[in-house]
């Protein structure tokens, strides 16, 4: 898709707009009928503004003024529905996308234990990670190294007397 798009800025010889990402996204995830896996947001400003999409795993997609995609979904769309604004400053708008990433962190075993945020506006994109590490393993001194001879063995057996090899015809490679 990448490459796609670097050809038609070439081509075209403009920056490429939101859309035209957008249209490669999705005829390419199409062509495949959802097979693969990938579940994206899509985020740009050009010039007709700033852009928000959404795009499924078969090609179909939204635009919107916020969205969530992916397994802690649900819980981070209850937060941007209640705290979403037309206006919201830069910083409103980061502890507003930081908070709904934390509820489905949360709220979702499968949701990763960071938070990342990037920031696109006009002059370009800021790419703030780890922003907020919310479930940070603690450090461990548990050392779990025990000197040879200390552990007790229960038996001894020899592998023949745990397997039994029952001879077979040999398989045909043709």
């Amino acid at each position: 898709v990448s490459s796609k798009l670097a050809l038609h800025v070439l081509n075209s010889s403009r920056k490429a707009r939101v859309v035209t990402a957008l249209t490669f996204l999705k005829q390419h995830l199409f062509r495949y009928q959802g097979y693969i896996g990938a579940a994206l947001v899509l985020g740009g400003f050009d010039v007709t503004g700033p852009q928000l999409y959404t795009v499924y795993p078969h090609g179909s997609t939204d635009r919107l003024p916020f969205v969530t995609m992916g397994s802690g979904s649900l819980a981070a769309m209850a937060v941007f529905e209640r705290g979403w604004k037309e206006e919201l400053t830069r910083e409103e708008a980061i502890n507003l996308v930081s908070e709904a990433i934390q509820a489905g962190i949360f709220n979702d075993l499968g949701s990763g234990s960071n938070v990342d945020c990037t920031v696109i506006t006009k002059e370009g994109v800021e790419i703030l990670r780890n922003m907020v590490k919310p479930n940070q393993k603690p450090m461990r001194n548990i050392n779990y190294k025990f000197p040879r001879g200390k552990t007790g063995i229960i038996s001894k057996k020899q592998l023949s007397e745990l397997v039994t090899v029952t001879p077979a015809d040999p398989m045909d490679l043709s």
